[in-house]
């Protein structure tokens, strides 16, 4: 069910993104991009937000109004502990070595985690994060520390969520948009899967695991966004490029055909068509 009501996002999410809210009823707060501790962060606007609107539902006899806060409302992990875990372990029959994912709440790799080794604790469980997040140094130097950036959204996380206390990966990888992209474009063109960048890091970090583990092992991993979400930056060659990111050969518009070549093939093989038959004269 969608319901119509005010989301907090930051401004520099993409308009895809923004658009897919519109579309749900949803009226945009967009706000500037700024680190947690900054009391202007998105988050914090959005929990002012919420207090200020309950406070005048009271008032006014208002629907009520919640404020989901994903990043530390435990629910979030108790449902992956609940249901993606069991799930996994249904599908593979049990027989799984690792799981792998990248953190944003924080709610998918602890639940699941924590569901896994409940179920055997050999299973790894493994973090991946994108540059310009901060979880992959803290856990073996116990500092947040941020390394360069990435176009993904919506992981790569700066502090420990309430969903992350006293979660530990038993292994870490860190995974560069110049190594996630191409998985991206190869699973499309390849694969049929439009995934977005997002998905591109868990299976990146997936493949790292592989490596480490070596031939046999069993490795899941989740597809958590759809490519279509992103499609004005990360299928944009001149978005691409400014970034210093490769752009795959099929849509590189350096290497098509010219408008006027495409157009001339066009016309060598369209059909003529035959006027239509004038109506007889009554």
């Amino acid at each position: 069910m969608i319901v119509s009501g005010r989301s907090c996002i930051a401004e520099t999410q993409s308009k895809e993104k923004k658009d897919t809210l519109r579309w749900g009823g949803a009226e945009l707060v967009e706000v500037p991009a700024v680190p947690f501790k900054n009391p202007n962060n998105y988050v914090h606007i959005a929990d002012r937000l919420a207090k200020r609107l309950i406070a005048e539902a009271g008032q006014t006899g208002m629907a009520g109004v919640l404020y989901a806060n994903q990043w530390d409302n435990l629910a979030n992990r108790r449902a992956h502990i609940e249901t993606t875990g069991p799930e996994i372990w249904a599908q593979t029959g049990g027989k799984i070595d690792a799981f792998s994912c990248a953190m944003g709440t924080g709610g998918t790799l602890t639940g699941v985690g924590e569901f896994l080794r409940s179920k055997s604790p050999k299973i790894k469980i493994c973090l991946t994060d994108p540059c310009g997040g901060a979880i992959y140094r803290y856990h073996p130097e116990g500092v947040l520390k941020a390394v360069g950036d990435s176009i993904s959204e919506g992981i790569g996380q700066g502090r420990i969520t309430g969903n992350m206390a006293g979660f530990k990966p038993d292994l870490a990888f860190e995974i560069t948009d110049q190594i996630a992209l191409p998985i991206m474009y190869d699973l499309l063109e390849h694969e049929g899967l439009c995934i977005g960048s997002s998905s591109a890091i868990n299976v990146a970090g997936a493949m790292r695991v592989a490596k480490e583990l070596g031939p046999g092992p069993t490795i899941v991993t989740v597809l958590a966004d759809y490519g279509t979400r992103y499609a004005s930056r990360i299928y944009n060659p001149s978005f691409l490029r400014s970034r210093n990111l490769p752009v795959p050969k099929w849509l590189d518009d350096t290497q098509k055909p010219s408008n006027a070549a495409l157009l001339a093939a066009v016309k060598a093989v369209t059909m003529p068509v035959p006027p239509p038959t004038p109506a007889p004269a009554k």
